[in-house]
C-alpha cells in the first residue's frame, strides 16, 4: 500500500493544553505529558477517525485486558507522530510496550506469543536476491506478504482468465500454472492457503448479513449517489457491475487508476466486516477500502461479498489445479482448512512447489462427516443390468430422511445429507441403543435413514412426521434407525472394499434392536426378471423406488455412481406426477 494511504491506528504526542481527559483513569492529561492516542472510527460514519487519548500506562492496561485477535502495536509503523519524539520519549514507549507484550503472553499462555518491538520500521519490500537469513521463517512470511503474487489486481486478473476458459481443464490448467509458476513465470511467491480460501467464496461461507439491496444503500450514501438510480441499473441482474458502475461516476470519491491491494488488505477487510451489523458502521468501514480501490478491485470485493466471483469454477477446478489428490480429499468432507492442511507444507516458507506433486490420499477422520455416496436416476430394467454387470444389490428407497452416524467410544454424532447437524430430537434416544446394536464397535461410521415405524404393523410412515410435533401424534410408532453402510469399524476405513464386503461387514458385527436400530431391506439380484418383480413390489405397496448397488462398488463420496428406481423416471417419466411451473430466477457463477 502506498505511504499516503497506510492506516496507522495509534497516535503519540505531548499534551498541548491539558484539556483532553484520558479514556482509562478519566483524568487530565496534563500539559506537556507524554499520551497515547487509539484511533476509533468518527461517530459522524464520515469515514474519518478521531484520537481517544491514554496515559501511557492506561494505554497499556487497556491492551493488557483486550483478546489476543484485537489490533496490538506490532511495530513503530503502527504510531503516527512517531519521529517528531525524542530518543528518550521513544524508549520510554518501547520499554512499555515490550514488557506488556511479555505480561500479555503469560496471561494468554499458548494462545499468543510475545512479540519484539524494535525501533526500526518494517521492510516495505523484500529483495530477491537470496540472502543468509532466508530460512528464517519471519523474514519468509515478509517476502511472502510483499510478493508481486499477493497483490489482488493479481486476483483479479486470475478471476477474469478463468471465467474466459471454455472448459474444466482449460480452467484447472490455468490456476495450475499459476500456482506453480506465479506472475513471473518461474516460481510462486503467494499465499496460496488465503488464495484458495479467496477463490472458493462458497465454501468458505463466511457471512456479511448484506443483499444486494442492502450494498446498493450503503453505496448510495458512500457515492453521494440516488438510490433509486442505483436499483434501477440493479435490474441489470449484476450488483457487482453496478457499483461499478457508480463507483465511476462518483464525485465524492475517486478510484484508483493502479491497484494498491494485496489478498491480505482484502482478507483483513472481508473478515472485520463479517463482524459489523450496524449500517453506520458497515459505511464508515466500507469508506476506508474504497479509497484505495480501482474500478476492478471493488468490483472484485463486492463478488467476493456475494460469494460468487462468476467464473463458473467450483471446488472441482480450483482444488485440482491446486493438487492432484485436493479435490478428491475434499469430497470426504468438504472441509477447506483439513484439505489445505493434507496437501500445503506446513512451514511459513514458501518453498511449496514440491508439495504441489506429492501423493495425498483421501480418508475418513471419525467425527467429521464424508460426502454422502448419491445415486443417479435409472430410467430402465435395462439400464440397470447395463450399470451394474456384477449383479447388485437391491434396497427400498425409504421416505425418510439420510443420516450418517458417527460414534467414538461414547461420544455420538449424527450428520444429515448436507453435512448438518440433524436436530436432537430425531437422533438423540440412538445413544441408548447403538451400543446394544454393535456390542463390540467402538468406534465407527454409518449411513443409514431415520425414519418412524409403527410398531404394530411395521411399516415406515410419510416423510415428515419425523418433526417433533408430529411424533407426538403416533402413539403407536417409534423413531428408527435403519442402516444400509457401514464406512469405518474399529479403526478400519471401509470404503475401499466392495459393497458386498461392507455389507457382510455390517451382518457380522450389528445386531438388531427391533425398532429402534434395525437393517435396511435388500435383496440380492442378478437376473433382469428379478429386479423387474422387485420394482413392481415396490410400486404395488406405495414406496418411494429402489437404490440398486453394483456388487463391486466402492463408497465414493458425493459420486452418482449407484442408481435410484422411482415411478417418475421409469417410462420417460410417463407415471410421474405434473406439475406447471414457472422459472423465476437462476444462479449463475
Amino acid at each position: 500500500m502506498s505511504e499516503e494511504t497506510q492506516y496507522q491506528p495509534f497516535f503519540v504526542d505531548r499534551a498541548k493544553t491539558g484539556r483532553a481527559a484520558c479514556k482509562g483513569c478519566k483524568d487530565k492529561c496534563a500539559a506537556g505529558e507524554l499520551r497515547i492516542a487509539k484511533l476509533v472510527p468518527s461517530p459522524y460514519g464520515d469515514g474519518e477517525h478521531m484520537k481517544s487519548w491514554y496515559h501511557v500506562d492506561c494505554l497499556m492496561n487497556a491492551l493488557l485486558k483486550q483478546r489476543p485477535a484485537t489490533k496490538r502495536i506490532d511495530s513503530i509503523d503502527d504510531i503516527g507522530n512517531w519521529e517528531t519524539l525524542s530518543k528518550e520519549d521513544q524508549n520510554l514507549i518501547l520499554d512499555k510496550i515490550n514488557e506488556t507484550e511479555n505480561l500479555f503472553a503469560q496471561k494468554h499462555s499458548g494462545k499468543y506469543t510475545a512479540k519484539t518491538i524494535k525501533n526500526e520500521h518494517k521492510p516495505v519490500t523484500q529483495p530477491d536476491q537470496k540472502t543468509s537469513d532466508e530460512s528464517d521463517p519471519t523474514t519468509a512470511k515478509v517476502h511472502l506478504i510483499t510478493s508481486r503474487d499477493n497483490n489482488f489486481s493479481e486476483f483479479t486478473e486470475l478471476c477474469n482468465k478463468i471465467a474466459s476458459a471454455p472448459a474444466y481443464l482449460a480452467k484447472k490448467n490455468i490456476v495450475n500454472n499459476f500456482f506453480t509458476k506465479g506472475v513471473d513465470g518461474k516460481s510462486f511467491n503467494g499465499d496460496l492457503r488465503l488464495w484458495c480460501k479467496l477463490l472458493l467464496p462458497q465454501v468458505t461461507k463466511r457471512v456479511y448479513n448484506l443483499k444486494s439491496k442492502q450494498l446498493i444503500k450503503l453505496f448510495s450514501k458512500i457515492f453521494d449517489t440516488d438510490q433509486d438510480d442505483m436499483l434501477s441499473h440493479l435490474e441489470q441482474g449484476d450488483v457487482s457491475e453496478t457499483i461499478r458502475y457508480f463507483f465511476n461516476k462518483s464525485k465524492s470519491i475517486q478510484p484508483f487508476s493502479k491497484s494498491v491491494l494485496t489478498i491480505q488488505d482484502v482478507e483483513n477487510f472481508l473478515s472485520d466486516l463479517s463482524k459489523l451489523t450496524k449500517e453506520d458502521e458497515q459505511i464508515y468501514h466500507f469508506k476506508k477500502i474504497v479509497k484505495q480501490c480501482t474500478l476492478n478491485d471493488l468490483k472484485t470485493i463486492i463478488r467476493l461479498i456475494k460469494a460468487d466471483l462468476r467464473i463458473t469454477a467450483g471446488p472441482k477446478h480450483i482444488l485440482e489445479g491446486l493438487h492432484p489428490d485436493a479435490y478428491d480429499v475434499f469430497q470426504t468432507s468438504q472441509d477447506l482448512d483439513m484439505v489445505l492442511n493434507r496437501v500445503l507444507p506446513q512451514s511459513s516458507g514458501v518453498k511449496h512447489k514440491d508439495a504441489l506433486h506429492e501423493n495425498v490420499h483421501a480418508k475418513l477422520s471419525l467425527m467429521t462427516p464424508v460426502l454422502p455416496m448419491l445415486a443417479e436416476a435409472c430410467k430402465s430394467v435395462e439400464m440397470a443390468m447395463k450399470k451394474c454387470p456384477n449383479g447388485m444389490f437391491s434396497e427400498i428407497k425409504y421416505d425418510g430422511e439420510r443420516v450418517q452416524v458417527h460414534k467414538q467410544g461414547k461420544e455420538f454424532k449424527y450428520f444429515s445429507r448436507a453435512l448438518k447437524p440433524v436436530m436432537p430430537h430425531k437422533v438423540n434416544h440412538f445413544k441408548n441403543y447403538l451400543p446394544q446394536a454393535f456390542p463390540e464397535g467402538e468406534d465407527l461410521v454409518l449411513d443409514a435413514e431415520v425414519l418412524m415405524i409403527d410398531v404394530t404393523t411395521g411399516k415406515p410412515l410419510p416423510f415428515g412426521t419425523l418433526g417433533i410435533h408430529k411424533q407426538s401424534e403416533f402413539k403407536d410408532a417409534q423413531v428408527c434407525l435403519l442402516v444400509f453402510d457401514c464406512l469405518y469399524y474399529n479403526g478400519q476405513v471401509l470404503m475401499d472394499l466392495p459393497i458386498r464386503e461392507r455389507r457382510k461387514i455390517l451382518l457380522d458385527h450389528m445386531t438388531e434392536v427391533q425398532n429402534h436400530v434395525m437393517f435396511s431391506e435388500q435383496k440380492l439380484i442378478k437376473k433382469s426378471a428379478d429386479l423387474a418383480d422387485m420394482i413392481a413390489k415396490v410400486l404395488q405397496l406405495g414406496l418411494e423406488g429402489l437404490v440398486l448397488k453394483d456388487l463391486e462398488s466402492k463408497y465414493e463420496p458425493g459420486k452418482r455412481h449407484w442408481l435410484k428406481v422411482k415411478k417418475d423416471y421409469l417410462f420417460d417419466g410417463a407415471m410421474a406426477d405434473t406439475a406447471d411451473l414457472v422459472v423465476l430466477g437462476a444462479w449463475f457463477g
